[in-house]
C-alpha cells in the first residue's frame, strides 16, 4: 500500500507557471512508476505525464509536450510535475499515481492515486 498526497496547486494567470509535488509513503516508493492525470469539469480524466521507476523514461500527452516536465525524486520520495506557460484550458484537478510497475501510461495501469490537488488558470 502507498499513500500519495498531491500539493502546490492554486490559482495563476495564464503565462504563469506551477509546480506539483506528491509525495508517497508506505513501501518502497522507488519500485512504482508514477504519472499524472488531470480531470476538468464535465470532462473524463485525462493523461498528463509518466515517469518510470528509474526516471530514465518520460511520457506526455502529446498536447502538453514542451510545457510540462515530470520529474522524480526518489530520495525524497516524491515526484513533480512542472508547469509552464499555463493556459486557461489547463484548469483542472491533477492527480499523482502511483503504479506497480517500471512504466505506465493509462490509467488502468495505476494501482494508487492521490485525492487531487486544483490547479485554476485565469485569463
Amino acid at each position: 500500500q502507498v499513500q500519495l498526497v498531491e500539493s502546490g496547486g492554486g490559482l495563476v494567470q495564464a503565462g504563469g507557471s506551477l509546480r506539483l509535488s506528491c509525495a508517497a509513503s508506505g513501501r518502497t516508493f522507488s519500485s512504482y512508476a508514477m504519472g499524472w492525470f488531470r480531470q476538468a469539469p464535465g470532462k473524463e480524466r485525462e493523461f498528463v505525464a509518466a515517469i518510470s521507476v528509474s526516471g530514465s523514461n518520460t511520457d506526455y500527452a502529446d498536447s502538453l509536450k514542451g510545457r510540462f516536465t515530470i520529474s522524480r525524486a526518489n530520495g525524497k520520495n516524491t515526484v513533480y510535475l512542472q508547469m509552464n506557460s499555463l493556459k486557461p484550458e489547463d484548469t483542472a484537478v491533477y492527480y499523482c499515481a502511483a503504479a506497480v510497475r517500471t512504466r505506465a501510461i493509462r490509467a488502468d495501469e495505476y494501482h494508487y492515486w492521490g485525492q487531487g490537488t486544483q490547479v485554476t488558470i485565469s485569463s
